[in-house]
């Protein structure tokens, strides 16, 4: 049953992730039936198993630099009906490191915009965001896609904490003034839906899942060449929000504060993000030369 719960359908081994997940969901239920008196013992957690080393660490070949994001971003304008609703939301999860799940459920009260003022000199109302005012994003909880089958409501998604947070812990992102132009764009074209999300299916309600997956599929079709395509480069919307924190920690933002934003711990921030700094080992060196050099 471990054998079968770890592998594949095809006989072969299933991948690290997948394996070690399913033993551990085996071996819950064991301990479930345990509790039952079905058994007497967990036989599961009796096998000896090796577990199967996982690399948590993102691959730099997935990391978009800010040109191809940009060809990304067109790419997904130019798709009708719902290309043009979608460049805000694929926009926050690069420029503000955001998961897909806290995307969608963001809302117009989590968003803090420069507010417009009054230019004299041309008699209309001006927007902050071209001189370079940054904004803020208020993050206070996700909607994970959990499957209609699995939530209480039966709605595909189920509202919940921000991941690895207490209930009600929230957190502050903020807005750098490229997407708040983005933001103050889709806000005046598209509105919120009727319950105050920024991002909406065409027909109103909540954003499907398979709707942004097939516009950034297509997105890559057209803005990418074809080795680009080939390789693991932006293959999941997901891949932006690892370009915005690779982007962060190779600009020399504090990891403390990158994992502030990023809703890391410090640890679990450098060990992901590992592969994804570049040039800090020559500037490292620097430093220890310019140190030795002192009196």
């Amino acid at each position: 049953m471990l054998d079968q719960a770890t592998g594949r359908l095809d006989g072969k081994t299933a991948a690290a992730s997948t394996a070690r997940r399913n033993r551990t969901i085996l071996a819950n239920a064991m301990d479930y039936a345990v509790e039952l008196g079905l058994l007497e013992t967990n036989p599961i957690r009796a096998l000896k198993w090796t577990t199967p080393k996982v690399s948590s660490q993102v691959d730099r070949r997935s990391v978009v630099n800010p040109r191809q994001t940009r060809a990304l971003l067109e790419a997904v304008r130019a798709q009708q009906p719902s290309g043009p609703r979608l460049v805000a939301f694929f926009a926050v999860i690069y420029y503000a490191g955001l998961r897909p799940e806290e995307a969608i459920n963001l809302g117009r009260d989590n968003v803090i915009l420069p507010q417009q003022v009054w230019d004299e000199e041309s008699q209309q109302w001006r927007n902050p965001a071209d001189d370079d005012d940054w904004g803020q994003l208020h993050i206070r909880s996700a909607t994970p896609d959990a499957g209609s089958e699995w939530t209480n409501d039966g709605s595909p998604r189920e509202k919940r904490q921000l991941k690895h947070r207490a209930e009600g812990d929230s957190r502050i992102v903020p807005v750098h003034p490229e997407l708040t132009r983005l933001l103050r764009d889709h806000l005046a074209r598209f509105g919120t839906t009727a319950d105050g999300r920024l991002f909406g299916g065409v027909r109103g309600g909540e954003l499907p899942t398979i709707t942004y997956r097939r516009a950034w599929i297509k997105a890559r079709q057209m803005a990418l060449t074809a080795a680009e395509q080939a390789s693991p480069l932006a293959r999941r919307p997901y891949d932006l929000r690892h370009a915005c924190l690779s982007t962060w920690l190779n600009g020399g933002v504090y990891p403390t504060q990158v994992a502030e934003w990023a809703g890391h711990s410090v640890d679990v921030l450098l060990r992901i993000y590992a592969k994804c700094v570049v040039g800090q080992d020559e500037l490292a060196k620097r430093r220890i030369s310019e140190a030795l050099l002192q009196d």
